[in-house]
């Protein structure tokens, strides 16, 4: 599942398909793949990255400590799907703040036709919450999270969780 560069040759970078299926109830949005995301063809790949804990906080699983393709099987088993905003950017880096010409997935009609159970959607960071909070106005419950970036160090990480939690507590 690694992105590939584009095939016109205009560097820009292409993220991964989404995570979810129809049972989907609650998706997670990031902005777009990390260096080392990329690089392993793998969502939230950096080591330090704390997204593979708090997810596995709020549902009571170690999903840390599973190979990347149970990590995957066990959020779909939960109703959880993960997914990026951005589609297709450039992007020196992996600050959000350096992307560029980003191009948006299509969220709401990809979610009405092959995710239509999902109601809650968290957005994992600024530039996720600033290109898809719009959402909301197709039905969905929005949630921005702080973000689970080593980037991020602003809030602890029980901060975070508290916030993460506020997703799953319906």
């Amino acid at each position: 599942m690694k992105a590939d560069r584009s095939t016109n040759g205009d560097g820009a970078l292409s993220g991964f398909p989404p995570v979810l299926d129809r049972e989907t109830s609650i998706l997670i949005l990031g902005s777009f793949p990390s260096v080392a995301s990329l690089a392993q063809g793998q969502y939230y790949a950096h080591p330090r990255n704390q997204f593979w804990r708090l997810l596995g906080a709020c549902l009571g699983i170690e999903l840390a400590a599973l190979p990347y393709p149970d990590r995957l099987r066990t959020l779909l088993a939960r109703g959880v799907g993960i997914w990026d905003v951005v589609a297709r950017c450039r992007r020196q880096g992996s600050l959000d703040a350096s992307v560029t010409d980003a191009q948006a997935n299509p969220l709401a009609a990809y979610l009405r036709e092959h995710a239509p159970r999902v109601s809650r959607i968290g957005f994992n960071g600024g530039l996720s919450w600033k290109l898809g909070r719009h959402l909301a106005d197709h039905g969905y419950r929005v949630y921005r999270l702080p973000s689970s970036s080593p980037a991020a160090a602003l809030h602890s990480f029980e901060q975070k969780l508290a916030q993460w939690r506020m997703l799953f507590d319906e």
